[in-house]
């Protein structure tokens, strides 16, 4: 991308917002924990760091590749998005939790917290794959998908104990709903 485009910049928004879902709706589930705000303020920035590195890896390698085989990384990368997508909304209706039960101090420090990020941020990083492949501009993508995981893991986790009931499974599913959507525009 030459030029700034809002067109693109409201797609990455959206797909940020449908990357952090992940973080909002476990965040609900960690929120049970009653953390105190330095808790969430610390878990939250490490999930918004996370949200920014890995889907630079990830386009980075996209990138990579998009010029060493050409057009058709764009199509692995929209396939991508719709596989994830799916595996999302799969996951919500299995009721699966990815990193288990979400107990104990050791989740919101040390390793445990490096995990809690990668495992809520694992699904950035094929995202940052097909966005490479696609040629989306990486700056805008990280800083957008940086923010918006750590504002909406914030808000998870600050409304965890009054609405997990409510959104926890389903976060997951409209966020994958959201990539399925993308994937198939970027098919066509």
């Amino acid at each position: 991308m030459t030029s700034f485009q809002w067109g693109e910049v409201a797609t990455l928004l959206i797909m940020a917002l449908a990357l952090g879902m992940d973080a909002f709706s476990l965040g609900l589930g960690m929120g049970m924990l009653r953390l105190t705000r330095r808790e969430i303020a610390r878990i939250s920035l490490v999930i918004g760091l996370f949200h920014v590195l890995m889907p630079l890896l990830g386009m980075v390698a996209g990138l990579y590749l998009a010029k060493a085989v050409g057009e058709v990384t764009q199509w692995i990368g929209a396939l991508l998005l719709i596989g994830l997508g799916v595996h999302m909304v799969w996951n919500s209706m299995k009721g699966q939790e990815e990193s288990g039960a979400m107990r104990g101090d050791s989740r919101t420090t040390g390793l445990g917290l490096v995990l809690f990020a990668l495992s809520v941020s694992i699904d950035s990083l094929s995202v940052g794959f097909s966005l490479g492949t696609l040629g989306a501009n990486v700056l805008i993508a990280v800083l957008l998908f940086g923010i918006c995981g750590a504002l909406m893991a914030a808000t998870g986790l600050s409304l965890g104990s009054k609405a997990s009931h409510l959104f926890g499974e389903y976060g997951e599913a409209i966020g994958g709903a959201v990539l399925v959507a993308f994937g198939i525009k970027f098919l066509l």
